[in-house]
């Protein structure tokens, strides 16, 4: 117990510091098992510290991953878990560790990216559709970053991210917008990369959104311009509240040339 309560103490410190971004790759060398403890209790926090103990979070079952990947994969059920109703949890900052997670190591995302795009899938049939707006902002938010680190395997959430600029909660319509700006500029991204043409790399991100899907995307969009309400995302490092109607018109600068706007 002595030794939990110094290892939390250790974590906290370093995640509290200013330049808490070089305290990662110390944090990420410690035993993975030991950590995990501490670090989900630090997403209950809230605010910087929600975050910064999601990142860290996620480099340290990455590593644990290597090792040990059945362990990893106790941490994400666990996590699962935690959004499960029948836990009795909220789930607070669950998603954005899972994100961070899938994020940080692939053969996680390909076993888990499906659960995680599951929590902004809404159906007619039963389903792990996140019905608590508030922290349906966050499972919005945590597809974008699936979409940041792996592009291929977030195309499937399209249909799911086009349908939450439409959710009735408006910080969950900015932060699907978000989303779907990030999915956006990473397919953008791979195809400029892979030394294909420009308009290439816009074909490739077709193959996500294509045809009516734009068209219904830039409808979706422009409803959300004059929008106020503010939403958190945590990017670049730095967790901010843009309004709804700004991360709308930002997505819509993304759009393929010839979608009027």
């Amino acid at each position: 117990m002595a030794r939990f309560r110094s290892l939390k103490s250790d974590l906290r410190t370093r995640l509290e510091s200013s330049d808490w971004r070089r305290e990662l790759d110390a944090i990420a060398a410690l035993s993975g098992k030991e950590t995990v403890g501490p670090l989900m209790s630090f997403l209950l926090l809230g605010g910087a510290m929600k975050w910064r103990a999601a990142v860290a979070l996620g480099l340290c079952v990455a590593g644990l991953a290597e090792a040990h990947r059945e362990d990893a994969r106790v941490v994400v059920r666990r996590l699962m878990w935690h959004m499960n109703e029948e836990s009795g949890n909220i789930g607070w900052g669950i998603p954005e560790a899972m994100a961070e997670i899938l994020a940080s190591h692939r053969g996680l995302a390909e076993e888990y990216h499906r659960i995680l795009i599951s929590y902004v899938r809404d159906t007619d049939k039963d389903n792990n559709f996140c019905d608590h707006a508030p922290l349906r902002r966050s499972c919005y938010w945590a597809v974008g970053r699936l979409a940041q680190a792996w592009p291929d395997l977030a195309r499937g959430a399209g249909e799911p991210l086009l349908a939450g600029l439409h959710d009735e909660d408006a910080p969950c319509r900015g932060a699907a917008a978000w989303a779907l700006g990030q999915l956006m500029q990473a397919v953008q991204a791979v195809g400029a990369t892979s030394g294909q043409p420009a308009g290439k790399a816009h074909a490739e991100a077709a193959a996500t959104l294509d045809g009516d899907f734009v068209r219904r995307l830039s409808d979706g969009l422009r409803e959300l311009f004059d929008n106020d309400a503010e939403v958190e995302i945590f990017e670049n490092g730095e967790a901010g509240t843009p309004t709804v109607g700004a991360i709308a018109r930002r997505v819509a600068h993304l759009l393929p040339s010839g979608i009027s706007i």
